[in-house]
């Protein structure tokens, strides 16, 4: 029986092998193809006549053939792994090199085995350019032979779905159960055997299962994230639920650590120049640095001299390393009121890169000379090392000027303190005359105690030192395009759009309900908006104006083409100023010294070619950070607020839809919202032209930039979400009745205020 299966097998062997050869890979799937029966070990090594010693090697090919995503086996059964489809969706991993970049398929059955590799092709005149922790859209190109050796070309970037949904576990009675982030997911039980080591309180990552035939949805633990009552944890939840990475791999933590201080070689030494550093009070990095002379030039009597230093990160993050391809993918630094996500690890943006006083410190500099008006006449960059004569906040070196030095500030008031004041009052004159948009829009600063819980919130005083860092940073960076674009080198611009026609439209129609004078000309400059604001204080409009003129601007953006800057009126911009915390100014960084030859860790041509997919990332990791910012201030703020349920605030509306107010809050910053159907007593209409929700009957207008007063309801610190019930009444008007039709116009039914014990507001 033996011998008559033997001859049999041998009979079905192809002819290329003989009795006992390993067969190649492409011949092993080219008989599965040939010959689904083929489909168990035993199978295979008889078609292919395997046996004795060759059985173990024949295991091991298969087993590789396996996990290299070729073949899957399910149970016994082996067979050839599904083929991608021509369009199909690919996850490029994070860690991947932006150099070579490769994906897997989004989605893939498991039982096919391990997801094939697939390389993605990046042609040089790519519309399409993806980066490391993109979603694509991609045509498959299955390669040559018969084994899946997948390349792809991206065809668009999609949007990537957020992870596993997240929340808090709640012991109770019962159990536990999910008390989702999301306001719009329900909460779920989790079974005891589901909720692994998460303790009362903790944030968690659950996938979400069915139970029952009424197949009713409970979570499973699939990871602890932390808990948000911890110190330093509340922005764990906008990190997580964000996808912002925060821990840096064990290789970038390496090179971080075996980094060394750079030498005088090959570059200019600037230690007999004083510059110094003048940051928050709690700035834990310093990466500029300053100096201002008079200039001694006879021909430009009156001018000055202004030197601009800049950590030299280029010259420790060098293209191709694991500290770059990990900047890269975080694209910036998340500045949290709790914490802070960094772009570098500690050893680079807080020790080697930061610019300590009385220590040697590398630096690309630039030199700029200003005349009397503060026109810049000439600028040239240098790679320096310096010693930063002082480390200043900006409360004291504007306390020094205002005539309170301290025993820091006093003995450098005059030979340096006021010659870089002296500047700045000529470079704000060109600053004035240039006429950038002038929307003055106060920051509040979330103050926290040891448990990472808000005590406070500040609006702090902005004073002429913040101008002075502020204009002399927008400076360096107009110079460093300038400088690029001369030496006709590729750069990222930091390029800010002109506002769209149909923001246009919307801001004339709003300020011409408010009987104000509006751009006529589609062609606006900053100088058009600065005189409008410059009405509206006047005629005491200021708030309402000044919100819709910020809505209308363009979002600021990185690109690889310029358009300009229309925000700071300026024709060319790029970021030089900060490359601890934004990749771009690290690019630019390397740009400047390529084209300038003053090294050999420049910017590649690699990276040249790949510029607007770099611009696209950072533009994307950069709103990523602005989002998570945001979310966790809101948390921190509903969770202050709890604590003061019915208490009563002074509040400005700061949005209007048809389903209701947006109100912000004077003392705290804080946003909630007030649902249309609790305005009032009357039929409320949305009128968009008006930014406003306008009574049917009565006219009672409730619009945007209106002071009012409201008594917190509801507050979900989770969400990050509260809810208003408004105190006041609206101003009288025209009565929506006659607008109905009008577009943008929608209508909703509001209940009887309560009567406050206090006499509601009339204005």
């Amino acid at each position: 029986m033996a011998q008559k299966t033997n001859k049999k097998i041998v009979s079905k062997a192809p002819r290329e092998f003989s009795v006992g050869a390993l067969p190649s890979r492409e011949a092993i799937l080219q008989a599965m193809a040939e010959n689904p029966s083929l489909d168990g070990k035993r199978d295979l090594a008889r078609h292919f006549g395997i046996h004795g010693d060759m059985r173990t090697p024949f295991k091991v090919m298969l087993k590789e053939m396996e996990g290299e995503g070729f073949i899957a086996r399910t149970r016994k059964q082996i067979r050839r792994t599904a083929a991608l489809p021509a369009l199909t969706v690919l996850d490029i991993p994070a860690d991947a090199d932006p150099d070579d970049l490769y994906a897997f398929p989004a989605q893939w059955n498991d039982e096919e085995g391990a997801r094939p590799r697939v390389s993605v092709h990046q042609p040089k005149n790519a519309r399409v350019v993806p980066a490391p922790g993109d979603r694509i859209l991609a045509r498959i190109d299955p390669g040559e032979g018969e084994l899946p050796n997948y390349t792809a070309r991206a065809m668009k970037i999609l949007d990537k779905p957020r992870r596993g949904q997240i929340g808090i576990v709640r012991l109770d009675e019962d159990g536990a159960r999910l008390v989702p982030v999301d306001r719009k997911q329900k909460e779920m039980r989790i079974d005891g055997a589901d909720l692994g080591d998460a303790r009362d309180g903790d944030l968690v990552e659950v996938e979400v299962k069915f139970a029952g035939r009424l197949m009713i949805p409970k979570a499973r633990v699939t990871n602890v994230i932390g808990n948000p009552r911890s110190e330093g944890a509340i922005s764990l939840i906008a990190i997580h639920n964000l996808e912002i990475p925060y821990r840096f791999p064990a290789s970038v933590t390496k090179e971080a650590e075996d980094a060394r201080g750079v030498d005088l070689k090959g570059r200019e030494d600037w230690r007999h120049i004083p510059l110094v550093t003048i940051d928050p009070v709690d700035a834990k990095d310093h990466d500029d640095a300053v100096y201002a002379e008079p200039d001694v030039d006879p021909g430009n009597a009156g001018g000055h001299i202004v030197y601009v230093a800049i950590a030299d990160v280029a010259a420790y993050v060098r293209p191709g390393t694991a500290l770059d391809r990990e900047a890269y993918i975080r694209g910036n630094s998340v500045y949290f009121p709790d914490r802070v996500v960094p772009m570098l690890p500690e050893r680079i943006s807080n020790d080697l890169c930061s610019l300590r006083e009385g220590e040697n410190r590398p630096s690309l500099a630039v030199r700029m000379v200003f005349d009397q008006h503060g026109k810049k006449r000439s600028h040239s960059f240098h790679r320096v090392l310096f010693r930063s004569a002082a480390k200043l906040n900006y409360q004291q070196a504007q306390a020094a000027i205002d005539g309170k030095p301290d025993d820091k500030t006093g003995p450098i008031l005059d030979t340096i303190l006021r010659p870089l004041w002296a500047a700045y009052a000529a470079m704000a004159k060109a600053r004035d005359a240039r006429g950038p948009l002038d929307l003055d829009l106060p920051e509040r600063k979330i103050i926290l105690d040891k448990a990472g819980m808000v005590v406070d919130v500040k609006v702090p005083e902005r004073l002429d030192a913040h101008r002075l860092i502020e204009e002399m940073m927008i400076a360096a960076n107009v110079a460093a395009a300038e400088t690029l674009e001369k030496h006709r080198s590729a750069l990222l611009y930091r390029v800010h759009d002109v506002p769209s026609q149909e923001k246009l439209v919307a801001l004339r129609d709003f300020l011409s309900s408010l009987a104000l004078p509006a751009p006529k000309s589609d062609a606006v400059r900053p100088s058009d908006f600065n005189r409008i604001l410059d009405k509206a204080r006047t005629d005491g409009k200021i708030q309402q104006v000044s919100e819709i003129i910020l809505r209308t601007q363009a979002q600021a953006e990185y690109a690889a083409e310029n358009y300009g800057h229309f925000g700071l009126n300026l024709d060319r911009y790029a970021h030089f100023t900060s490359p601890i915390r934004r990749y771009a100014d690290l690019i630019v960084h390397r740009a400047l010294i390529t084209a300038l030859n003053l090294g050999k860790d420049g910017l590649t041509d690699s990276e040249i070619a790949k510029l607007p997919g770099i611009a696209q990332h950072i533009s994307s990791t950069e709103r990523r950070a602005m989002l998570a910012e945001r979310e966790t201030i809101d948390r921190l703020l509903a969770q202050f607020l709890a604590a003061h349920m019915n208490a009563r605030f002074e509040g400005r509306i700061s949005g209007v839809t048809r389903s209701g107010l947006f109100v912000r809050l004077k003392d705290t910053g804080a946003d909630g919202f007030i649902p249309a159907s609790t305005l009032g007593a009357d039929y409320y209409r949305y009128v968009e032209e008006m930014q406003a929700m306008v009574g049917d009957r009565t006219g009672e207008t409730f619009r945007i930039g209106d002071d009012v007063e409201v008594r917190l309801l509801e507050a979900a610190p989770l969400a990050g979400a509260l809810r208003f019930e408004l105190l006041s009444e609206g101003a009288r008007g025209v009565p929506s009745s006659g607008r109905r039709g009008r577009k943008g116009s929608s209508a909703s039914r509001g209940k009887a205020r309560p009567s406050p014990k206090t006499p509601r507001k009339k204005r």
